[in-house]
């Protein structure tokens, strides 16, 4: 006998839901077979059989957290790694279709804990893909237990609100004079915030605030503020100062699918040294956001405008996009946060 543990899925992740499992007891498996769907505070993870084998036991149920380092799966006996048939369903749990109705994993969890008919609930999400706040209102609107993306999100606000001293500077930046191969705004502004990190290194840190430590990041790794209908994802840009356009772009493509089909690798949710939030995709001009520790910077893009500006002495129309910086005034000073805002709308600008 055998067992399978939780492993680690992810900086400072302490448990996982179970969503769904793709094999049985009894079953058969091949290494790398995908054993069970788990839903961590970012994202939907398949966990890979470590080895081929038999399994006797399942020791979790879907719908259960299980903590880091828990048994998961009991192995009966062992065997080397093969090519053989794999058992129990491989269906993408992401967009898995069952009777006719297509749920996020999370949310076809949650509506068996609350007894809710997926094939009677609208759904929301894109295709019409039924997502958790569905199966919340379909069970009547009153409380449920918040789980995975959501609850992640209520912890990690909360923690920011009690322990980061946030301030916050805005101003416009003047595009009229982009081509149309500059529409892509969140890519330009991934480009534009990677030259302000290197003219003013102290947005791109990382902040103690027990020790009272800073500590500057040579490399900068953009967290990409994400909407879903099941709350708020950050996916990781890696490395944008080191990168060309090109590679940016099919990086950045990547992150959108990855979100959109909940399947972002956990080494792609971690490790971002600065975010952006491109809230102007919806609405909203300027905003103070909220600074997840340790990172010490947040840049929002409003929603771009045409507006009358004076330019020679003369009223004209031209396209502007409000900027807002927020940052935990702990670590960075007014003074460079203004430098970073500038070097910004420069490169921007320029």
């Amino acid at each position: 006998m055998s067992l399978f543990l939780l492993p680690d899925l992810g900086e400072g992740l302490q448990e996982a839901e179970i969503v769904a499992w793709h094999v049985g007891e009894g079953d058969r498996v091949v290494t790398d077979q995908p054993l069970v769907s788990v839903e961590t505070d970012k994202a939907v993870v398949d966990i890979p059989a470590p080895h081929s084998g038999r399994i006797a036991r399942l020791l979790a149920k879907a719908g259960q957290r299980v903590a880091v380092g828990a048994a998961l799966v009991e192995f009966a006996e062992l065997s080397a790694p093969d090519a053989g048939a794999v058992v129990g369903s491989l269906e993408a749990p992401a967009a898995a279709q069952r009777s006719g109705v297509r749920a996020a994993p999370a949310a076809r969890s949650l509506a068996q804990r609350l007894g809710v008919d997926l094939a009677a609930v609208p759904g929301s999400g894109p295709h019409g893909l039924v997502t958790m706040a569905d199966v919340e209102r379909a069970a009547g609107g009153g409380p449920s237990e918040l789980s995975g993306v959501r609850r992640a999100m209520a912890q990690r606000m909360a923690t920011a609100q009690a322990v980061v001293v946030p301030a916050s500077i805005g101003e416009w930046a003047d595009i009229d004079h982009w081509a149309d191969r500059h529409r892509d705004i969140t890519l330009r502004l991934a480009r534009a915030i990677a030259t302000a990190c290197t003219a003013e290194p102290a947005l791109n840190a990382f902040f103690d605030g027990d020790r009272l430590t800073r500590r500057l990041n040579a490399r900068i790794n953009l967290g990409i503020a994400t909407d879903t209908p099941d709350g708020l994802i950050v996916p990781v840009l890696e490395n944008v100062g080191d990168r060309e356009p090109e590679d940016l772009r099919r990086g950045l493509d990547r992150l959108k699918a990855d979100v959109h089909a909940r399947k972002v690798p956990p080494e792609h949710l971690r490790g971002q040294t600065i975010t952006l939030s491109n809230f102007g995709m919806m609405t909203g001009c300027f905003a103070q956001m909220v600074v997840v520790p340790p990172q010490v910077a947040i840049v929002g893009a409003g929603r771009l405008r045409a507006q009358p500006v004076a330019v020679d002495g003369q009223v004209v129309i031209r396209r502007r996009l409000p900027l807002s910086l927020t940052f935990d005034h702990r670590a960075v000073s007014g003074g460079e946060a203004a430098r970073f805002l500038a070097a910004l709308i420069a490169d921007l600008e320029g």
